[in-house]
């Protein structure tokens, strides 16, 4: 499938009303839009960056996320950008070694971790195939409310600095952590995390590491992500309070002390290959859970929940919000929207709470090891719930 990647549309372009207006283009956004441009819903799908563009991303998705891919008919897509197929996992703790096969399960016998640059072209392709109006380059500005305060419409402006209102039923925001909608909706958060750490990370080339590996020792953690292009994102995790003690000198060196203080040899081994771009670093904030709908509108993704990408599962829980928020809108109700939130939350918080007492850094590795057992069932309960989901109807 063949998207033309223009980054800016002339304003004459827009119609005058779309039942849905979306606001961010990437996993969260483009799926709620595929879902529901197959419903037969007219959707506005806008993003202020160009298609396509990189995003930091530890690019890893678990079961849920791919068993909603294989549902949605996506996987073709992504096999044909070979991405690679993952059929194991390994746990370092220190020096010991814990391995894990993907079983067949729900339909799905292996994971994927694609780039963005990949994964979400695959995601905002299948929405313009679905009917969906695609305009990147556009940013939103401003919500129209009547006098009741429901949400009627969206002021947008394109990268040429024109505005436009467009009328709409309801505006999902899907526009991450810094989201516009929910800054102008107001939208609280009601569980707040306590803890956040940072990371350094790096695409290698030839790098021989089957499966994804997690790396973890005291302070310190590290994760080798195989992804497209033959790559693997490689990065390295400290508590936030050590990120300029351990990077500002020089990234370079407090990589590869990081990757050594893991894993004496995976450090051995990121010496022998090569880099393909520069190491970038990033510092997180705590994570959330925001209400998420209200009259005209809603949240999907970060916009409207977050933790921390130490456990690596910002996208299948983008996917999965995706799903049963396309759902609720397609129930028509602000009764459904609150259903929306409530299903979340019952899949999130078990996940949202382990991955905050791991981002702490505030365990031995035994301790870990049974904070790990607990992701693990929140993780089978998620992918099994949304099992059961897809065989029902919409």
């Amino acid at each position: 499938m063949t998207v033309d990647p223009e980054t800016t549309r002339a304003v004459q372009d827009f119609d005058p009303h779309y039942d849905i207006v979306v606001v961010g283009a990437r996993c969260a956004g483009a799926s709620t839009a595929m879902l529901l441009a197959r419903a037969g819903t007219k959707v506005l799908l806008v993003d202020r960056h160009g298609y396509g563009t990189d995003r930091i991303s530890t690019h890893a998705l678990m079961r849920a996320g791919v068993l909603l891919l294989h549902r949605w008919g996506l996987l073709p897509a992504l096999a044909q950008a070979e991405t690679p197929e993952i059929r194991f996992t390994t746990f370092h703790y220190g020096r010991d070694e814990t391995g894990v096969s993907i079983k067949p399960e729900f339909g799905v016998d292996y994971l994927i971790a694609p780039r963005r640059t990949v994964l979400d072209r695959v995601l905002v392709d299948a929405a313009i195939e679905a009917g969906a109006k695609v305009y990147h380059g556009v940013s939103l500005r401003d919500l129209q409310f009547r006098p009741d305060h429901r949400g009627v419409g969206v002021q947008l402006r394109t990268t040429d600095g024109h505005d436009t209102i467009v009328g709409t039923e309801l505006v999902v925001g899907a526009d991450g952590r810094q989201s516009s909608v929910a800054q102008l909706v107001g939208a609280p958060a009601y569980v707040e995390g306590s803890s956040a750490s940072c990371y350094v990370y790096g695409y290698y080339d030839d790098l021989e590491h089957d499966g994804y590996h997690w790396y973890f020792e005291n302070q310190v953690a590290a994760g080798v992500i195989p992804t497209n292009g033959d790559q693997h994102c490689v990065f390295v995790s400290v508590p936030q309070s050590q990120f300029a003690k351990t990077f500002k000198k020089d990234i370079e060196d407090g990589f590869l002390r990081t990757a050594a203080a893991n894993s004496p040899d995976l450090a051995t081994a990121l010496r022998k290959t090569s880099r393909s771009e520069r190491l970038r670093g990033c510092v997180r904030v705590p994570g959330y859970l925001k209400q998420s709908y209200g009259r005209g509108w809603a949240l999907v993704g970060d916009a409207g929940y977050f933790k921390d990408p130490l456990t690596a599962h910002g996208i299948t829980d983008a996917l999965r919000d995706a799903e049963l928020l396309s759902r609720a809108i397609k129930r028509g109700s602000e009764a459904a929207l609150a259903d929306y939130q409530s299903e979340r939350d019952a899949l999130s918080e078990p996940l949202f709470e382990v991955t905050d007492e791991i981002t702490s850094f505030d365990w031995d590795l035994e301790d870990l090891k049974e904070k790990h057992v607990r992701l693990n069932t929140a993780m089978k309960n998620e992918t099994a719930t949304m099992a059961a989901l897809v065989t029902q109807s919409p």
